[in-house]
């Protein structure tokens, strides 16, 4: 009776235990982030990347126009395999590219687009990181598609022919 019980209880529990993990195995764990968000660019201030004069969100973004808001390093590999997209996309005056540099060393950030190109209308300092934070940025590269001051998509990672080419069709 003792062995029977015993038995008994070691099945439950494996049964419990199978159920639980078998559960936790068919439900996705991953967060994915809403790429379509329509928000408001959040106000910030900021270093001119050439001059080291204060900028605050108003004088970088204005109403009526379009804007694809770059975050990039010197040291992020992924920004540089996108850069000739940015250069291209930039020969399109629908829209203003403007590049903000994630906790950067500057000569190397200023030796990355003399040697790379400037696709960028202006470019921005974030030093310590606490901007791309505001933005929802989670690394670099990401950029944000921006009209009248607010967030129209978000691409996390590098940009690819197809995001330019989407990014042209929203902007037409």
């Amino acid at each position: 009776m003792r062995n029977k019980i015993l038995s008994i209880s070691i099945f439950l529990f494996f049964s419990i235990v199978f159920i639980v993990f078998f559960k936790g195995l068919k439900e996705t764990n991953i967060y994915t982030p809403d790429l379509d968000i329509k928000k408001e660019i959040p106000f910030f201030h900021a270093k001119d990347f050439y001059t080291g004069k204060k900028l605050n969100t108003s004088d970088i973004f204005k109403l009526d126009q379009t804007y694809l808001l770059n975050i990039w390093s010197s040291w992020c590999v992924p920004c540089r395999k996108e850069h000739p997209l940015l250069l291209s996309l930039n020969e399109n005056k629908k829209i203003n590219i403007i590049g903000m540099n994630y906790k950067d060393n500057k000569i190397k950030a200023e030796k990355f687009l003399k040697e790379l190109g400037n696709p960028y209308k202006r470019v921005f300092e974030d030093l310590e990181g606490t901007i791309a934070i505001e933005w929802g940025a989670y690394g670099v590269p990401e950029t944000f598609l921006i009209y009248n001051n607010k967030i129209i998509r978000k691409y996390i990672g590098p940009l690819n022919l197809n995001i330019i080419e989407e990014i042209k069709l929203l902007i037409k």
